[in-house]
């Protein structure tokens, strides 16, 4: 027994896993056996922690094509145009080898987009990063995972030929000892010509195509199911390595496929490879599948039957073809400069069999592997410190306005990330209209029918910290005002999870908090949830991250050409803040940086505030009302307003009315700047709509005047520019 516990430990198996394992096989699992059960039960692939709260995210509305369940969601944009779209994370890979962690997450959600049929228009990421500011050892080893990982980001993303069009960029020490780095990709199809990941029909060909399988990634699956220590922290050999030219190929050799009436179902090989894929495929359809493993396409010499199915090598898919079709699948792969190989055939045994030159060397039941799958029902419990940060320590109201502003425009959260998004490419394709840099929603073209589509990533871990449901809620909510601010409409959303270690009865607590959260922003939204990822054990050495649920919210604008900038456009034209302030500096960034505190509470989110807040929108930039638009969030009003006038080097001259000057820096929910160029017309829309409005000040002149703040747009505009630039650069 000791024998058999030393090898479930190294599997991350208990023995309970175990002995439902011999039950489903009827027999004791031969050694290929247990690795495949090892990473089909890993929290990784099976979500055994988080499954039990995933139950209940709203799922559906009139335009979702497919919600959660397939390699990604997909929504209707209308004219029979779908958008495909998924976010993932690669968190561990990317902090043992930023580089390669980072391109392969980038990979690996290009190939759940585009294995649907629908070809990438759009990347996004959401990154966070530990401290970066200081001269010390921790800082200087996270300036370099931020090169890192921004480098792999770009040159994938590059080479692909996708724009990098947007994302968010966070610091904070809860991340020194395990950075996130959540990818996401969109793409566009005919609603009617989308693929699924299906395996069906006795004696349809199996299809291996694209790169060959080497020994890269092995154990990926699993070692993103465990917290980093100080043991296994350097597991580069789990890491994957990319091939970005290889991707292209890829791509397109799928796009061409796709053309033709060939195939039953396509699925990418992610997290545990050939394993995941086959099972996933079968398991859909309630079939069986053959595969010969000798006859996988192998990178290296002497490869075993287990590294086959457990390989997680890049730039791989998995067909079912329709019999008599095979010859053309593979003339297609072959003609891009692939591998494409017949490797099995699906059949109705309902079992995975897998064969080894002509010996059977596994054989097991597909079905149990996900029904039978461990869904846990871990202990939770509220964590102690809620009490202990209910209360802001901090004297705010002995602070001085300016000393405040001067410091908070210096955050690494709010000055301009150019220094990572130069690296993208953010104009290939020519569909981009709103990129990197320009605030709030980046925005795209759809040039088959004139709509565009707005994408925007968010989510203030502070907020999570102190509320995790509320804060949840309030990425939703936050995201979806986001792309309110671009003209769009909000349609739908996908997730991100990111945890710390589920075993921890605090972390689960967060987590659950964190799903009811969700459910009641997107419920409350009509905001479904189509597609997403939950990654736990974001841990080193027993210290979690903040909880870090990342959501991206789509949103749809008929007309392309109404898209609203979030920059000040024009001298003259009028200010206005919209929605109501008040003292809400619980988890404030004005918190962090001037008392180095994380504490209080949220305000209570008003839903139908913040619809309201999004149709005034929506409807004054559909009748020409509006010039910009940009949300109030971190920092509050100053901190917006000198984003919209450093971006665009224009002046302002602005009195707040607020009697306490420092509800400038309050982070009250469901509010927004708006440049208005008819001001009668636009009070009177938001009257009508019931918005809270109040003109506050004019864009002019090469000033920056906000109340008793006043600084020369030049300077601002260098502190915003450069700082970042700098200070990643520093240890050069």
């Amino acid at each position: 027994m000791d024998e058999l516990s030393k090898k479930l430990s190294k599997l991350k198996l208990t023995l309970g896993e175990y002995d439902e394992i011999v039950k489903i096989l009827g027999r004791e699992p031969n050694d290929l056996e247990l690795k495949i059960f090892s990473s089909m039960w890993s929290e990784h692939c099976s979500y055994k922690s988080s499954k039990k709260y995933l139950n209940g995210f709203p799922t559906t509305a009139p335009w979702v094509i497919q919600g959660p369940g397939e390699n990604a969601g997909v929504i209707d944009i209308g004219d029979g145009m779908a958008a495909v779209f998924k976010m993932e994370s690669h968190n561990h890979p990317s902090f043992i080898e930023p580089y390669q962690g980072a391109a392969t997450g980038v990979g690996g959600i290009l190939r759940d987009v585009f294995t649907m049929g629908a070809r990438p228009i759009a990347n996004l990421n959401s990154l966070r990063f530990g401290t970066i500011r200081r001269d010390d050892k921790t800082s200087k080893y996270q300036r370099y995972l931020v090169r890192g990982v921004v480098a792999g980001i770009g040159d994938y993303g590059n080479c692909m030929g996708v724009p990098t069009v947007g994302g968010e960029t966070f610091f904070d020490d809860c991340y020194n000892g395990n950075i996130l780095v959540n990818a996401f990709t969109l793409g566009v199809c005919k609603a009617d010509e989308i693929f699924y990941g299906r395996a069906e029909g006795v004696g349809n060909p199996v299809i291996y195509v694209g790169s060959k399988t080497g020994r890269d990634g092995l154990g990926g699956a699993v070692m993103a199911s465990d917290s980093f220590t100080e043991e296994n922290k350097s597991l580069r050999p789990t890491v994957q390595v990319g091939d970005p030219f290889t991707e292209k190929l890829l791509l397109e050799a799928c796009l061409e496929l796709f053309k033709n009436d060939y195939i039953v179902g396509i699925q990418d090989m992610g997290a545990a490879g050939l394993t995941s894929s086959s099972f996933e495929m079968a398991g859909r359809s309630g079939s069986g599948m053959v595969m010969h493993l000798d006859k996988v396409p192998a990178r290296e010499e002497g490869m075993e039957p287990f590294e086959f199915m457990l390989s997680e090598s890049q730039e791989r898919m998995l067909i079912c073809a329709k019999k008599g079709h095979e010859d053309k699948v593979l003339g297609i792969f072959k003609r891009w400069d692939l591998d494409a190989e017949v490797i099995g055939e699906v059949t109705d045994t309902g079992n995975m069999e897998l064969f080894w030159h002509g010996k059977k060397v596994a054989d097991i039941p597909i079905d149990p592997v996900g029904e039978n799958a461990p869904i846990l029902d871990r202990p939770t419990k509220r964590p102690a410190y809620l009490d202990d940060i209910k209360e802001i320590k901090a004297d705010i109201n002995s602070l001085d306005v300016n000393k405040t502003f001067d410091k908070l425009i210096a955050s690494p959260e709010v000055v301009d990330k150019s220094w990572i998004y130069d690296q993208y490419d953010s104009m290939v394709q020519t569909n981009t209209i709103k990129g990197p840099g320009k605030l709030d929603a980046s925005v795209v073209r759809v040039k088959e029918n004139g709509v565009s589509i707005a994408l925007s990533s968010d989510c203030n871990p502070r907020y999570c910290y102190i509320d995790p449901y509320k804060g949840a809620a309030a990425a939703v909510v936050e995201s979806g005002r986001n792309a309110a601010m671009s003209g769009a409409k909000p349609k739908a959303i996908t997730d991100c999870l990111n945890y710390g270690n589920p075993e921890n009865p605090e972390i689960m607590w967060q987590f659950a908090k964190g799903c009811e959260g969700i459910k009641e922003a997107c419920k409350e939204l009509n905001t479904p949830v189509v597609s997403g990822n939950v990654s736990l054990y974001n841990e080193t050495n027993g210290v979690g991250i903040y909880p870090t649920p990342a959501i991206v919210m789509v949103g749809v604008n008929k007309d392309a050409n109404k898209t609203l900038p979030s920059s000040f456009q024009k001298e003259g034209n009028s200010i206005y803040l919209l929605g109501k302030t008040a003292d809400d500096f619980g988890g404030s960034l004005l918190l962090k940086e001037m008392f180095g505190e994380v504490s209080g509470e949220l305000p209570e989110l008003d839903y139908e505030k913040e619809l309201k807040l999004w149709e005034l929108v929506e409807k004054a930039n559909e009748n020409g009302l509006l010039k910009s638009a940009k949300d109030v969030n971190v920092g509050g009003v100053a901190i917006a307003l000198y984003k919209m006038s450093a971006s665009s080097s224009l002046g302002v001259e602005v009195e707040s009315g607020f009697e306490d000057k420092l509800k400038l820096f309050s982070e009250s929910f469901s509010r927004a700047i708006a440049e208005v160029g008819d001001d009668e017309k636009f009070e009177e829309l938001a009257k009508s709509i019931g918005v809270d409005y109040k003109k506050i000040g004019t864009i002019k002149g090469k000033k920056f005047i906000v109340d008793e703040i006043q600084r020369d747009v030049e300077v601002l505009e260098k502190i915003y520019k450069n700082f970042f630039k700098e200070l990643i650069e520093s240890d050069l």
